[in-house]
């Protein structure tokens, strides 16, 4: 896998996860809308963690600085 996220991306990803987590745990957010957003919140976290979007692929963004 080529990296294809860039820091801002990932960062952005990773705070949107966190404020996932905090809504839950607070229990701001419940039953079946709690249950998808923390799926969500886990791919952001995979993706973020490997700087790879398998979505990006298929349209061609590169969000990565090329060196």
């Amino acid at each position: 896998m080529k990296k294809n996220m860039g820091t801002i991306d990932k960062w952005v990803r990773i705070l949107a996860a966190v404020a996932v987590l905090v809504l839950y745990y607070t229990n701001v957010i419940t039953g079946t809308l709690a249950i998808v957003l923390l799926v969500f919140a886990g791919i952001f976290l995979l993706t973020s963690l490997f700087s790879f979007c398998p979505l990006y692929v298929p349209f061609g963004i590169n969000t990565c600085k090329k060196k």
